[in-house]
């Protein structure tokens, strides 16, 4: 995660909250240091019962949220720095880009920044 010319004033370690499918992850903590490097996999999976039309599937993934959040592990119970959302299917199966790159490794995203974040 980038994010250009921004020193935290908080030194408290970070971690990334993944929401997807209906399931909750969050990653390791990295410290507060621009660019934060998140070097693992979050495996999701989920069956979808009585589906047989792929179409059906698409249309409950554009009906669920996937959601982001950058949390930062502030006392009492962290602060939300920043988040994203976008319906699943968009979040999982995203358009072609114009931009090159090994598809479904590398992903440009942009995050809504939170008040709290300075």
């Amino acid at each position: 995660i980038t994010c250009p010319g921004v020193v935290l004033k908080d030194k408290q370690e970070l971690y990334l909250s993944v929401f997807v499918l209906g399931k909750y992850k969050k990653t390791e903590c990295v410290p507060a240091v621009f660019p934060l490097f998140f070097q693992e996999r979050l495996l999701f999976e989920k069956e979808f019962a009585n589906i047989v039309d792929p179409g059906d599937l698409v249309k409950l993934l554009e009906f669920d949220t996937a959601v982001l959040e950058l949390i930062q592990l502030v006392p009492p119970v962290g602060k939300v720095l920043a988040t994203y959302e976008e319906n699943t299917r968009d979040f999982l199966f995203p358009d072609p880009k114009l931009t090159h790159g090994r598809r479904g490794l590398e992903r440009e995203i942009l995050m809504k920044r939170s008040p709290f974040f300075t």
